[in-house]
C-alpha cells in the first residue's frame, strides 16, 4: 500500500517531479505506527479511539511498563504488522531523561523484521 510521504510532526514532502512524495512498504508502515503511536487519544475526530497518547506518560511513574503496555495495545491495529513472531517492545530513558522506544516487528507483506526506534520526550 502507497501513501503520502509524512513523518508525524513534520510536514509533506515533495517528489522528485513536484508532487507529493510518496512512501509504501516498511518506511509506510513506520510512519502509520509513528503517527498511531504519537497521537493524543481523542484527538483524531473521525475515529475518537485512534492513538495511544505516548508523550502524555513521559515523566510519570512507571511510564516505561504503561508505554509498553498502550503499544501492545495499539500494534496490531495496523495490518501491515505481523503477529507473529511478537513484536519485542524495549522501552528506556537515558541520562538526559528522553525516553528512547525500540520496537522490532516483522512486516506482514514480507516477512523481514524491521526496527522501529523512535524519542517519546522528557522528563
Amino acid at each position: 500500500m502507497v501513501d503520502v510521504w509524512h513523518q508525524f510532526g513534520g510536514d509533506l514532502a515533495v517528489g522528485p517531479t513536484g508532487d507529493l512524495s510518496v512512501a509504501g512498504g516498511p518506511t509506510a508502515t513506520q510512519q502509520r505506527l509513528l503517527r498511531r503511536l504519537l497521537t493524543n487519544t481523542g484527538d483524531y475526530i473521525w475515529q475518537m479511539t485512534y492513538g495511544a497518547g505516548l508523550g502524555s506518560l513521559v515523566g510519570q511513574p512507571s511510564a516505561a511498563l504503561r508505554i509498553q503496555g498502550l503499544i501492545r495495545g495499539q500494534i496490531f491495529s495496523e495490518a501491515s504488522v505481523a503477529r507473529t513472531p511478537e513484536p519485542a517492545i524495549d522501552v528506556r530513558a537515558d541520562q538526559t531523561g528522553v525516553v528512547i522506544v525500540q520496537i522490532r516487528y516483522a512486516d506482514a507483506a514480507t516477512g523481514t523484521t524491521e526496527l522501529l526506534s523512535f524519542p517519546v520526550g522528557s522528563n
